[in-house]
């Protein structure tokens, strides 16, 4: 999101009227209280108190009490993890979980040109590169490492490079594995590199990479048939750069030059020199999901919100840069597409509040289908043969994890490539989310703005306990997809789980999508004061037993709540999250802060140094007065490890009690089965406390 600064951000911070919420006082009197702003420097605790001038021969008062502290538990190492202050699990509780935690999932990757899938998935530590011959084969890997390998794309010989980091450190190199097998490193070095883009010759393949200064996103090609290093084909400056197509005779590629999620530009990079054109000219600003070339060179698609508040497709003429609305009017955003080799089809995915909607459109009828007997749930891929005639779908849903499936459009079949287990649950049992909307403190035209959030409810729920899950990004969104953790916590320890989209989050139009950058921010944090009210107004909730959880965003979101609603919140789980903004943006990835600041503000303007500093967790580290558990992957490039060190030994030496687990060998969250697995049995033994 760009920066929209606003004065209303500032002053929330000095407004003394409680949280009130049209439409919920009639449920509920008790609105909450606006956050109280801390006093002092920024970055630092509240200072003491100015005593009154002492009297002659006045008593001295006596000194304040030491901070108690709780006693900690002795820290315990097993393998890459660390449990600080944290309790051994209960056996009996971690069985219980642990068949939750046995399910797989198969994600659609790419077409071989035999017509056969590459798929990822996970049979050990971490999911791999599969192929699967047909329609329920068997999956063959082809890939065999100890970190994850969920990138690949394929070129017309049969083979394919895929991307593979260390640690979680994102810093992945480019590999090559041919048809026969061997593997061969294309990239070197501790940078980052991603987006590979085949050309039609099957011999380059395109990619961004930051090997030139360590921040800047360059572009460059790979000739995968000889030992030459990767050409330079666009750099220079400090922007990101992504390839995103070749045209048909491999002269131009497609380029994008990213600013952030709502800006976003195009150009026609010339392949031998590297020089840039504009595909548009004098258009304004817009935020750009996704383009490729048309078939047979007859434009280029963009998938954009330039015509309005949502993304939408459209066809533009390079040399006139005409365009014409290729998607109707819909409400909500397209949010991927594919076309099909010979220009006919036109395959994209509708999300309608966080569920996908597949839609077929034939391009010389005008006529559009919706391929039938797909689950009901979030479309993750979508993808035509090389022939253009089957359509790859990665689908998953609440009660299922996610699978392969194809479409067979001449003979309108649907076919299941992959079967993922769900592990020994029976699916019965499984709790679909209930999608409500809920009324939040402030109001448009005239009315409470409602904001929607998806409800997990235990069956015959009685008086339970409550936990808000709220997503990262911001720039993102919760969707119900399979979450074996949530259905966990649903059945087993009767918990209801509420995931809200507050304000800032995707797929809600690009003006929703503004509604917390920069000085907003407390706007989102208020968002879930008002959940709170709406929460405690249900008769099956307990409201005593409330409490918060979150990653990255989503975890700065949960300290923030504990500062500002801690009266009314049980604890919270903080997994990667940003403490402090300013030292968040001084220390994230290089190749990240610009994006970052256009987000949350840039640190280096004094006003705006200010105005981070006062809203950050860490400043007010003193007012957590809730049992916290810190998760941190100690690799994380997005959100340094520095960031929950710091909020753990504050919070701590204000007498909180922080369990803190740590794993050397993972980044911006767990993504090694045993780590995640310990994880999450943390995770279980702390609200399993909570709710109690």
């Amino acid at each position: 999101m760009s920066r929209t600064g606003s004065a209303l951000g500032c002053a929330l911070a000095a407004c003394a009227a409680g949280l009130v919420l049209a439409g919920a006082a009639a449920a509920r009197q008790d609105a909450l209280p606006e956050p109280t702003p801390p006093v002092g420097e920024p970055g630092e605790p509240p200072p003491p108190a100015q005593p009154a001038p002492m009297q002659p021969n006045a008593v001295l008062p006596a000194a304040p009490p030491p901070v108690w502290m709780p006693p900690l538990l002795p820290r315990r190492e097993r393998g890459n993890l660390l449990f600080d202050n944290i309790p051994a699990p209960d056996p009996a509780l971690a069985a219980r979980l642990h068949r939750y935690l046995e399910s797989r999932q198969a994600s659609l990757i790419d077409w071989l040109p035999d017509g056969s899938l590459l798929i990822a998935t996970r049979f050990g530590e971490t999911e791999q590169v599969h192929r699967v011959a047909a329609p329920s084969g068997m999956r063959e890997q082809l890939t065999f490492y100890r970190e994850p390998v969920t990138v690949a794309r394929a070129n017309d010989s049969g083979g394919f490079v895929f991307l593979r980091d260390q640690g979680g450190s994102e810093n992945s190199q480019l590999y090559y594995r041919s048809a026969d097998g061997t593997v061969r490193e294309l990239t070197h070095g501790d940078f980052i590199h991603g987006s590979p883009v085949w050309a039609h010759d099957g011999a380059r393949v395109a990619f961004h990479g930051n090997d030139r200064d360590g921040a800047s996103y360059d572009l460059y090609i790979a000739d995968v048939t000889g030992g030459a290093a990767p050409r330079l084909v666009v750099g220079g400056k400090q922007d990101a750069w992504y390839p995103l197509d070749w045209s048909t005779d491999d002269a131009r590629l497609l380029v994008m030059r990213y600013v952030s999620v709502s800006e976003s530009y195009l150009y026609l990079a010339d392949v031998a020199t590297g020089a840039l054109t504009p595909l548009e000219t004098g258009r304004g600003k817009a935020g750009i999901r996704e383009a490729k070339f048309a078939p047979g060179g007859r434009g280029v698609y963009v998938l954009s919100d330039e015509d309005g508040e949502y993304l939408a497709l459209r066809l533009v003429e390079p040399v006139t840069h005409q365009a014409r609305r290729v998607t109707p009017e819909l409400g909500w955003d397209v949010e991927t597409f594919d076309a099909s080799a010979d220009g006919r089809w036109i395959a994209y995915v509708v999300n309608q509040d966080g569920r996908s909607h597949l839609a077929l459109l034939d391009t010389q009828t005008h006529a559009q289908t919706s391929p039938a007997g797909l689950p009901e749930g979030v479309i993750t891929r979508v993808l035509f043969d090389r022939a253009g005639q089957r359509l790859g779908v990665s689908v998953e849903s609440a009660d299922s994890p996610r699978d392969v499936y194809s479409y067979d459009i001449g003979n309108q079949r649907l076919e299941r490539w992959t079967r993922s287990e769900a592990g020994p649950l029976d699916r019965r049992a499984l709790v679909a989310p209930e999608l409500i909307r809920y009324p939040t403190w402030d109001r448009v035209g005239g009315r409470p703005r409602l904001l929607s959030a998806y409800v997990y409810r235990p069956r015959n729920a009685i008086h339970c306990p409550v936990l808000i899950d709220i997503h990262g990004g911001p720039e993102s969104q919760f969707r119900p997809g399979w979450d074996p953790f949530i259905q966990f916590l649903v059945n087993e320890l009767g918990y209801a789980v509420v995931a809200p989209n507050v304000r800032g989050s995707s797929g809600y139009g690009k003006s929703f999508l503004a509604l917390d950058n920069g000085e907003l921010r407390e706007d989102a944090v208020r968002d879930i004061g008002s959940l709170l009210v709406w929460a405690g107004a249900q008769p099956a909730f307990d409201r005593e037993r409330i409490s918060v959880m979150g990653a990255s965003y989503g975890g700065y979101m949960t300290l923030a709540s504990l500062v500002a609603y801690g009266e009314r919140l049980r604890g919270g789980i903080d997994v990667v999250g940003i403490s402090n903004f300013v030292t968040f943006l001084t220390h994230t990835a290089a190749y990240r802060r610009d994006l970052r600041r256009a987000e949350y503000g840039d640190e280096r303007d004094p006003r705006m140094r200010v105005f981070l500093e006062r809203i950050s967790p860490l400043t007010n580290a003193s007012r957590i007065k809730r049992p916290l558990l810190v998760v941190e992957g100690l690799n994380d490039p997005r959100v340094p490890a520095s960031e929950s060190e710091q909020l753990v030994w504050r919070v701590r030496a204000a007498g909180g009690e922080v369990w803190y687990l740590t794993a050397k060998d993972e980044g911006h969250g767990f993504r090694k089965k045993a780590n995640r697995d310990a994880y999450l049995e943390t995770a279980a033994t702390f609200l399993q406390k909570l709710g109690h």
